[in-house]
Parts: structure tokens; C-alpha cells; sequence
């Protein structure tokens, strides 16, 4: 099996927000293969995906904490700021953590760790909607 589906997913605030459940939503088809692979691909250069800790919201609030200290807002040594203080931090950020994730799926299941969840990284203070490729291929 091949299989190939866009997914929009809502506009959510600046942080890290699990997006699991709605991918795997997107994707039943996940459940008929035997082995195979779900890879996730986001199309923007502000935002980023990563595969971590789905439990603790603490997790979640300490990446941001970290990432906020590491790659700061309106720092006077940026260059490309004309589409706002966030902007250029928000493409650092998003290059840190990658633009795509994948997983293996075995059996019909997602062969995710116990504690891993899919993360949209949201690095911008308004990113609006935002668009995942998922591609899952498979027998």
C-alpha cells in the first residue's frame, strides 16, 4: 500500500502541542498494513515536527522554555526581520528541530514508544493552519 493525504492542521498558539490522535485519525488505513512506515512532512519554514515525551506537560512547556532562551525574539543581530521579531527565530527553531518525522507500524499499529507522541512545534506567535504531508507505505 501508498498512500498519500494532506492533512490542515487548526491554527494553535506559540508552544509544542501533540497532534497524535489527529494524524493517526487522518489515516485509518495505518491499521491494515502488516509493516510499514507513517512518514510526516510539514510544509512551512516556521514550525517543526519532533517525536517525544507525550505525557508530562511539563516536557512541553520546558522545550519552549529552552528554545525561547536559545533562539530569542527581535535579537539585534537578525537580519530578516520584516515579517515580525518572531519570524527568524521561528526558521532557526524550526531548522533545529526538522520538518519531518517518521515511525514504523507493525501489525496495525503505530510503533511508538509508550511516552512518544507526534509534536506540531508552533514557533510563531500567529502561525495560522498548518499543512502535514502524511505518506504511509507498507503491506
Amino acid at each position: 500500500m501508498w498512500l498519500q493525504r494532506t492533512l490542515r492542521l487548526r491554527p494553535r498558539p506559540r508552544g509544542f502541542h501533540l497532534v497524535t490522535d489527529e494524524v493517526l485519525a487522518a489515516v485509518p488505513e495505518i491499521r491494515q498494513l502488516r509493516v510499514g512506515i507513517v512518514h510526516i512532512f510539514i510544509r512551512h519554514t516556521s514550525a517543526a515536527l519532533t517525536l517525544n515525551e507525550n505525557a508530562s506537560p511539563d516536557v512541553r512547556r520546558d522545550f519552549a522554555s529552552w528554545f525561547d532562551r536559545a533562539v530569542p525574539d527581535g535579537a539585534a543581530y537578525f537580519s530578516h526581520t520584516l515579517e515580525g521579531p518572531d519570524d527568524m527565530p521561528a526558521h532557526i527553531k524550526a531548522s533545529l528541530l526538522g520538518s519531518s518525522v517518521s515511525f514504523p507500524v507493525a501489525d496495525g499499529e503505530p510503533l511508538l514508544g509508550t511516552w512518544q507522541g507526534i509534536y506540531l512545534c508552533e514557533h510563531r506567535d500567529h502561525g495560522g493552519t498548518r499543512t502535514v504531508v502524511v505518506t504511509v507505505f507498507g503491506e
